[in-house]
């Protein structure tokens, strides 16, 4: 299967290393090679996490972040990557807007 990290899903983790790395230098590295790690895995466990807001949710091993993703056809597409620490409210009505 193909993984396609849309634009919005860039963002979230240009924006996850910034904040990292303001923390300490050198964790906005580790950061982004922990969640691009998680992502790969999707290459052999794609689908079979449970569904939030519509999509797919793929909990970060080191961070507290989630990978939202769809499956089309042969083509995972993550749509965000997000701070499991925000009210879920707030995820979901972001997640709402990625889909139209």
């Amino acid at each position: 299967m193909k993984i396609v990290i849309l634009p919005s899903a860039r963002d979230d983790l240009a924006d996850g290393f910034d904040f990292y790395e303001r923390q300490r230098e050198g964790l906005g590295d580790y950061f982004q090679e922990s969640l691009f790690s998680d992502i790969e895995s999707l290459q052999l466990y794609a689908g079979i996490h449970l569904k939030a807001f519509g999509f797919h949710r793929l909990l970060s091993k080191r961070f507290p972040y989630a990978a939202y993703y769809d499956i089309e056809e042969q083509t995972i597409r993550i749509w965000g990557v997000l701070d499991c620490r925000q009210d879920p409210k707030s995820i979901r009505r972001r997640l709402l807007k990625l889909r139209k």
